[in-house]
């Protein structure tokens, strides 16, 4: 209870699988008590790049332009864009963050990839003496949420897909852990769209399920064996 949840939404359909699982989601946590804020991106038209607009005034070497070291220095300075402001204080104020997506190419829609890309900045997310177990963002939970459109049988270890924890790997071990954020097991709903009314159902409930318990949940091992082994 009293606990914080940022929910970063990409789907542009808010009647959609995937817009169904969110209002689960914010639904069942505010009933726990929890304060839930949602990012929809899609809704928000959230800018995916990463572009000189991100830094506000002056640039640390306007001779030649570094996104990395620039946004950095911005950062220090409190002169990123105001749109990357408002999602690191969402992100800070989080103990848990969830992604709620459809997995596009074996990856995150590109603008989660953006929101990724733009938010979680040197300084605010990781350092490099600081990344990993000791990265900036530790004390926070995180959960990817999402929809596939083949079957569980293709994302097995025989599958045509291989296993769906290699795909898993830059997302939440490159990302989420290399940040210090500890990572949940992943809540995967395997093509949706290609299965009956009922199993459907039975995918909605199985989440409003595992929400109920959320917080009891050990987070997973964050090494290269959960991944590859």
């Amino acid at each position: 209870p009293g606990k914080k949840v940022l929910i970063v939404y990409a789907h542009q359909e808010p009647k959609s699988f995937n817009g169904s699982l969110l209002k689960i989601a914010v639904e069942e946590l505010t009933k726990q008590g929890c304060s839930v804020t949602v990012s929809d991106l899609y809704a928000m038209q959230f800018e995916p790049r990463a572009t000189r607009n991100d830094i506000v005034g002056h640039l640390h070497n306007s001779k030649e332009f570094n996104y990395g070291m620039e946004t950095w220095e911005a950062y220090k300075r409190g002169d990123l864009s105001q749109d990357l402001v408002e999602e690191q204080k969402k992100v800070q104020e989080a103990d848990l963050l969830i992604f709620q997506f459809p997995l596009f190419w074996f990856s995150m829609p590109a603008i989660l990839k953006g929101w990724m890309d733009r938010v979680l900045v040197q300084g605010f997310a990781y350092d490099l003496s600081k990344s990993y177990d000791c990265g900036l963002l530790q004390n926070k939970l995180s959960l990817f949420s999402f929809t596939t459109g083949g079957t569980k049988e293709m994302y097995s270890n025989g599958g045509i897909g291989g296993d769906i924890r290699y795909v898993l790997w830059p997302m939440q071990h490159g990302i989420m852990h290399f940040c210090g954020v500890k990572v949940l097991e992943p809540h995967i709903c395997y093509a949706p769209e290609h299965v009956s009314e009922e199993k459907r159902k039975e995918m909605l409930t199985a989440w409003t399920q595992r929400l109920k318990t959320l917080w009891k949940e050990e987070p997973i091992n964050c090494s290269p064996e959960w991944y590859f082994k």
